[in-house]
């Protein structure tokens, strides 16, 4: 009686086993037809675009003809022979290192500053989120507007009797008019992020602190700003990527100038892609722009282990 029980008992567990085997391919396959919609989406727009850029970057392509094989000569071309491009490549490390840090100081006070409030912090949110919704050419164009000669920005310094010089047309100026309409539509997103975590915050440690005499400065560095280090890393992170990307304001404002000043790689890329036709050589720039962007954001998460607290 206890071999056959036992055998029984093996035949129902493999039997068992077998149906749920069926049961889990069954949902596999499932699972499969509802992704596959996404997959062929990011297979064709994405991987397969990706891969054809890298290919590219070793060819001469100029969107007609065939593509003829060039191994590095447009990456020797880009860092010896081009006289663009480390001015191109000192922009757009200009811009963003300045709007990072603007960025990030500005939406840190912002955010500070609603979760202190008593009432309307909602209302705040909303209206420092909402840039962020109007699409950077809109956003573009209509500070263009505002720069323009004889804009409102020109009547506005008129007005107190200041002499500033077309900010658009002055090679210092320009690159610093790309910022303020970076930020202004921008900074929403990092404001509310911060303000989110800030309210996570414990209570119970900013009043154990304020009654052992902790100032509002040291409660904010000592308390507040390492327990919201992993958003504000993050922020970091995300805000650093889009702006080594910054295309749409430059297109817009300054097409690049005056002269190179305001041109970056993403606007590189577009030149020389799109109006000089030399497909390869702007899928090059595009790759050393991503090997910008993933040598910055390693060396971010490299420096994380110095600043960034994960513990509670």
């Amino acid at each position: 009686m206890t071999i056959a029980q036992e055998t029984a008992a093996s035949t129902a567990s493999a039997a068992t086993t077998r149906r749920r085997s069926r049961l889990d391919a069954r949902e596999g396959r499932t699972a499969l037809f509802f992704l596959l919609p996404s997959l062929i989406g990011v297979t064709l727009f994405l991987v397969v675009p990706i891969v054809a850029s890298l290919v590219l970057s070793f060819t001469n392509w100029k969107l007609l003809g065939k593509p003829q094989f060039l191994g590095f000569a447009n990456y020797v071309r880009l860092f010896t022979a081009d006289p663009q491009f480390w001015t191109i490549l000192r922009n757009t490390l200009f811009f963003t290192a300045e709007y990072l840090v603007l960025n990030l100081v500005i939406s840190v006070g912002l955010a500070v500053w609603i979760s202190s409030l008593k009432m309307g912090q909602r209302w705040f949110r909303v209206i420092f989120f909402l840039p962020t919704f109007t699409p950077t050419i809109a956003v573009a164009i209509v500070w263009m507007l505002i720069f323009a000669p004889d804009g409102l920005f020109d009547t506005m310094m008129r007005a107190l009797s200041w002499t500033v010089p077309g900010v658009l047309t002055d090679q210092t100026l320009a690159m610093q008019a790309v910022v303020v309409v970076s930020l202004w539509a921008g900074v929403g997103y990092n404001t509310v992020l911060f303000n989110a975590a800030l309210d996570m915050v414990p209570a119970s440690y900013l009043e154990a602190a304020r009654i052992d005499g902790a100032t509002a400065w040291d409660r904010f560095w000592r308390i507040r700003l390492p327990l919201i280090s992993p958003t504000l890393f993050f922020g970091t992170v995300m805000t650093a990527i889009t702006s080594l990307q910054v295309f749409d304001q430059i297109y817009v404002m300054t097409r690049g100038g005056p002269g190179s000043a305001t041109a970056t790689l993403g606007y590189a890329v577009y030149q020389k892609g799109f109006q000089a036709f030399q497909m390869g050589y702007a899928s090059s720039i595009a790759w050393v722009m991503f090997a910008l962007i993933m040598a910055l954001t390693a060396m971010q998460f490299w420096l994380q282990r110095k600043w960034v607290h994960y513990d509670n």
